[in-house]
């Protein structure tokens, strides 16, 4: 259940891209648009008042002295609304939530009498009903209202389209959308407006509708009306309150598959009392899910982090889409957000991430790329929405980050030994060519010689992946841009563009995999690694090939061929030894070709060139209009050690003079390169300081933090943070709720709020960086990078989560208040008794951990000295 509410109750409401109950909503429709879950009050004597100021005469008043008095209050996933009318002598509080047990949307609507004398009024519930696909708000509208089957029963106006009209082609609707209501004491509604046209009148419209300014008599029940828009007008009995009293009505919006479903929930929801209840246990549900808390001596930080640990629960609900300003296209989550995702998972709710992760392998295909699309079932993938053969040069980086993420935090180095299929379709050769003999009846998994479905290793596809992606390269020996790499809007580059930014995210992934492999041989005695027989050809031991862009070219294309239609199914078996010296070799080569080509000086400032754009030219430097400077290409050289400490401090000045303005959030994602450059990407084309092209662009802000930390640099990043955090918090300049944004403007309004991948990496970067509370191969350790100011008045920082599925509170106590640097750990407690000594780090092994019961919180206090 997808719901959206704003301040006026607009916002729209689906199951999925083709059931809406109520009209799709963008950014823009929000103000331009009419529509919203109304509520009117004819008031005897004085005429008519909406509850949620949806009307024209109200609308008249905004921004004057007469504008009625607001009060916005929310917390995890439910919103309320109180408004106050003075010349109606009304106020009213609406409550919205979805439920957790149907899928419906509630409204409890109070309507309390704040004048000296009594007041009568009848109350209408007035919400358009939209039933039907997101594709038809413009194609087909008018069409897809005359497939409207609408009737009224006791308490409903239900609407069964007949068929569904959208691309899955003309099928047999099985949905049934409805508004239900009732009175707070569970007493069905006088009568019904159940048709648009009726309602609004000619000429009227949702903000001055005919039915209440003519106080018009609804319908009853039993009434059928076929080929309409429909309306899911409720009115009530009139109601006398005298001073001080209050009236509360119900109203349920919902989806269901038969009447059956929309009588019971009329039930389940039918009181006040019911209503309460429900609530109650939506939150309850919702704080279980939020079990990070953060202590630090600023109490509005920690309320901060407290919501920006909610945000990885909505994308997973929400994906990409199905909020106003994210509008991109028809929902779902992409490669990317499916990796990120997990990274918070991880520390919420570890619970299933092992199978969730294996299965999401299987979208990796043979040749180092992958499907772009998450199907509806875990572990189902899509090549592409559209049949658009594209490839993202960096999707092959966060599998590798999630795994590793996930073995230090479990110790489950098993799951490279884990084995999954590969995925296949038409597009083949890195997405360079179309395999002709694919068939869409095919299941779509690679097979080998004898046809059968072939199966390798967890580890293998993240050999596949890197490994591929070393050779695919372009002229300047750097990794292909393709269709663009974590900054989607880099895409339009594709034939000499190159991600050298990307290129080192790689090189410290081959660190990591090589790692990895060393780890196998030292806990579980894996001299051996086995891997398909045609992947042996990217193990190459000459090195000299490493400089030769056409021998790179050419074996990765000999490769491709061998496993373009299928694999022998036959392996070779390697030295884990040599493997990992293989891995290394080529990641130190990558670093070091970045450093010698890439490092720029201009000036008093240095820093790394991350890009070449379409004609093969390098993008940051000195340019006639000005220094051009990037975020990303800087993030990924620190993260992978590819910088060494000297150029990490000069890229850190260099960001600061060319990057930084704090009156928009901090770090911005690029400067000004006064050009639509279309060799590079359509982020050109965006306004400057928008979005990908120099907004503050949080995701890469995080993660420049997450970089500095891991380097050692915790002020550094802490002041990135900071930045971000202090933006979200001026509430009259970055105009959202608390919690993290996708970007802030040219002006530092927050933009594309809570459906962002920052979200999962500031959780990352502050649990695991900034407090230092960390899995190492299963192990509990604590590294802590708080700054002396973070301390609270007592001295203490803290942080509460789950690890190895037991309940942690960590309290560092900073007795002496020193800074960073120069504290260390001295003690470490657990439930009031010493576990060990340490002169840098503190670790409890997991057995200790896993021996604790599991019903209850654990204290563990770590002393700073």
């Amino acid at each position: 259940m997808k719901s959206v509410v704003n301040p006026y109750l607009s916002g729209d409401f689906k199951t999925s891209q083709n059931s809406f109950l109520l009209q799709p909503i963008s950014s823009e429709e929000l103000h331009a648009n009419k529509v919203s879950r109304n509520f009117w009050c004819n008031v005897k004597g004085k005429g008519e008042w909406s509850a949620t100021g949806v009307s024209s005469s109200q609308q008249a008043k905004v921004f004057t002295r007469e504008e009625e008095e607001v009060t916005l209050r929310a917390g995890v996933l439910w919103h309320s609304i109180h408004r106050v009318s003075k010349d109606m002598g009304l106020s009213s509080s609406i409550l919205s939530f979805v439920p957790m047990d149907h899928q419906v949307e509630i409204m409890k609507v109070d309507i309390q009498n704040i004048s000296n004398e009594e007041i009568t009024f009848t109350a209408t519930a007035a919400i358009p009903l939209y039933c039907r696909s997101a594709d038809n708000i413009r194609d087909h509208r008018h069409v897809t209202s005359l497939l409207h089957r609408i009737k009224t029963t006791g308490n409903s106006i239900i609407v069964n389209p007949t068929l569904t009209f959208d691309e899955r082609g003309h099928k047999k609707n099985e949905l049934l959308y409805y508004v239900s209501g009732s009175t707070g004491e569970g007493e069905c509604p006088k009568g019904f407006f159940p048709c648009v046209e009726k309602y609004i009148g000619e000429g009227g419209s949702f903000e001055r509708p005919e039915a209440i300014i003519r106080e018009k008599e609804p319908v009853g029940e039993g009434i059928f009306l076929d080929g309409y828009e429909a309306m899911g007008g409720i009115q009530f009995e009139p109601c006398t309150l005298k001073p001080g009293e209050e009236k509360s009505f119900i109203i349920r919006m919902g989806i269901a598959t038969k009447e059956s479903v929309i009588e019971e929930v009329g039930l389940a929801y039918s009181t006040v009392k019911d209503v309460m209840n429900a609530l109650e246990q939506a939150k309850e549900h919702w704080e279980k899910k939020q079990n990070v808390y953060y202590e630090t001596g600023d109490a509005d930080f920690n309320q901060f982090m407290y919501w920006v640990s909610v945000q990885p629960i909505l994308r997973r609900i929400y994906g990409c889409s199905f909020l106003p300003h994210h509008d991109y296209g028809k929902g779902g989550r992409g490669w990317r957000d499916l990796w990120q995702d997990c990274l918070a998972l991880l520390i919420m709710n570890p619970n299933g991430v092992r199978k969730m992760l294996i299965d999401n392998f299987a979208g990796v295909r043979m040749d180092g790329t992958n499907a772009t699309i998450i199907g509806e079932q875990q572990g189902e993938f899509i090549a592409d929405r559209n049949n658009i053969t594209r490839v993202w040069m960096d999707h092959g980086v966060w599998p590798l980050i999630t795994t590793n993420f996930y073995i230090e935090q479990t110790g489950d180095i098993d799951i490279l030994l884990e084995e999954n299929t590969y995925f296949y379709d038409k597009q083949v050769v890195r997405g360079e060519e179309i395999d002709t003999t694919f068939t869409s009846d095919r299941k779509p998994c690679l097979i080998d010689k004898e046809n059968h479905i072939y199966r390798g290793s967890i580890l293998e596809h993240l050999l596949v992946q890197h490994l591929t992606a070393y050779y695919d390269v372009g002229e300047h020996n750097h990794m292909r841009l393709r269709g663009a790499d974590w900054n989607d809007a880099l895409d339009m580059a594709d034939q000499k563009g190159e991600s050298v930014a990307f290129t080192a995210a790689y090189a410290g992934n081959l660190i990591t995999l090589a790692k990895l492999i060393q780890v196998l041989e030292d806990q579980k005695g894996m001299k051996e690694i086995k891997i398909v027989k045609e992947l042996g050809s990217l193990l190459q031991e000459e090195t000299q090939i490493y400089d030769d862009v056409t021998k790179k070219k050419e074996c990765l294309h000999n490769y491709c061929y061998t496993c373009k239609q299928e694999v022998s199914g036959d392996f070779i078996i390697l030295s884990s030894e040599a493997l990992a010296r293989d891995l290394t070799k080529k990641a130190e080569w990558i670093k070091e070709h970045i450093k010698k080509n890439e490092w720029i000086t201009v000036g008093n400032h240095s820093w790394f060139n991350g890009y070449y754009d379409n004609h093969g030219r390098r993008v940051e430097g000195e340019f006639e209009k000005g220094n051009r400077m990037m975020l990303t290409s800087q993030v990924f050289t620190i993260m992978s050690d590819t910088a060494t400490k000297e150029q990490v401090e000069a890229i850190i000045k260099a960001a600061d003079e060319y990057l930084y303005e704090e009156k928009v959030g901090g770090y911005r994602l690029n400067t000004n390169f006064y050009e639509v450059k279309d060799d590079l990407g359509r982020m050109f084309g965006f306004a400057y300081g928008h979005k990908e092209n120099g907004a503050v662009f949080s995701h890469m802000a995080v993660m420049y933090a997450n970089a500095l930390y891991k380097r050692g640099y915790a002020k550094e990043g802490y002041k990135v943070i900071h930045a971000l955090y202090q933006q979200v918090n001026n509430f009259e300049v970055s105009r959202i709720y608390p919690g993290i944004p996708e970007y802030f403007n040219e002006e530092g309004r927050g933009m594309y709020h809570y459906l962002t991948g920052a979200a999962s990496w500031l959780m990352l970067t502050v649990i695991t960086e900034m407090f230092g509370v960390k899995g190492s191969k299963g192990n509990l350790v604590f590294e802590p990078k708080l700054l002396k100011q973070q301390f609270n008045s007592k001295n203490n920082a803290s942080l509460t989560m789950n690890f190895a599925n037991r309940n942690l509170r960590v309290t560092y106590q900073n007795v002496n208040e020193k800074e960073y640097g120069d504290y260390q750990i001295m003690r470490v407690l657990l439930n009031g008794e010493d576990i060990m000594v340490t002169s840098h780090k503190g670790r409890i092994d997991r057995k200790v951990i896993e021996g604790l019961e599991a019903d209850r919180y654990h204290e563990i206090v770590v002393l700073l000295e």
